[in-house]
């Protein structure tokens, strides 16, 4: 019986709209700001794409909990193996380290971290405190993990009210198996719906990679599924394998299958919409938000409508 769940080699090769654009003066100066800092990025642990047009801007994701991951995603090229404690002092550093970059958007996610009693939600919670109490016109958004899809840790979460709440689902259900065994799409949408029936004016936010081994008609329902789950904003990107030990890419889509996703995506109801072979969640990020909240008409931090 042919595996339809199994990702395997894809025969191209990587089309010139797939690779990387690096401007290696701007990504080491900021990489110089992360390290002086102690402080990872998922941007680099994650082999970002846009590393070097996000460091130029600049911007970063911080990646909080250290940089080693208790799940195994296969398609994930941070390090898995037993994680060190959390570092008390790490949510004041973020909030230090965003302060010298100049942020005025900042973007906070973690390595999934099941070994801790609250999953990592309290460290959360202290990162938005810490970078609202030295930054208090920053938007802060957060890429969360599932927390095992625990109502109370992520409402721990919501309950620091960040500007934008983003949870990936990453792939296609019938993939979950094969690509993240240790996790499921139902728990990472009842996720996304938590977030949608909290009663603050969050934005909830998800995204998803292709390439994997999925096809149209189950993108289309993924997109369907995260209608119904509450997402304003959805990010779409190609999979690009980060080395060789991860899964290779199954299918490089164009960017007219990307402009087609996008298309059907509003069909769906989702509004907000940033699809192409180099999409990452965080890509465009505080430009997303400034969007949502002119189309909303909610005030900024410094009172003024976006």
């Amino acid at each position: 019986m042919k595996d339809r769940g199994r990702a395997r080699p894809c025969p191209e090769r990587i089309p010139s709209w797939a690779k990387k654009n690096k401007r290696l003066k701007d990504l080491h100066l900021t990489k110089a700001g992360l390290r002086a800092s102690g402080l990872a990025s998922v941007c680099e642990e994650a082999r970002c794409p846009n590393i070097a047009e996000c460091f130029a801007r600049p911007t970063a994701t911080f990646l909080i909990l250290g940089d080693t991951c208790t799940r195994g995603c296969r398609f994930c090229s941070i390090r898995k193996d037993a994680p060190a404690p959390p570092d008390p002092r790490e949510a004041e550093r973020v909030a230090q380290a965003a302060a010298a970059m100049g942020l005025n958007h900042v973007v906070i996610t973690s390595v999934t971290r099941d070994d801790l009693p609250d999953q990592g939600a309290g460290a959360f919670a202290d990162t938005i405190r810490a970078v609202r109490k030295l930054l208090p016109g920053s938007t802060v958004e957060v890429l969360t993990p599932d927390f095992s899809g625990k109502t109370d840790l992520i409402e721990m979460v919501l309950l620091e009210r960040p500007d934008v709440f983003n949870h990936n689902v990453e792939t296609v259900g019938r993939l979950y198996g094969a690509v993240r065994p240790q996790a499921s799409l139902e728990t990472s949408l009842e996720v996304l719906r938590t977030a949608r029936g909290f009663p603050a004016d969050i934005v909830v936010k998800s995204g998803f990679m292709l390439g994997l081994g999925e096809n149209e008609e189950e993108v289309t329902e993924l997109l369907q599924a995260l209608s119904r789950s509450g997402c304003e904003v959805v990010t779409m990107g190609q999979y690009l394998q980060p080395t060789a030990t991860q899964v290779p890419v199954s299918r490089y889509w164009s960017p007219k299958d990307f402009e087609r996703f996008s298309n059907i995506a509003k069909s769906t109801g989702i509004r907000y919409v940033i699809s192409g072979p180099l999409v990452r969640s965080s890509y465009h990020a505080k430009e997303v938000l400034e969007e949502v909240r002119r189309d909303r008409g909610v005030a900024g931090k410094d009172g003024k409508i976006p």
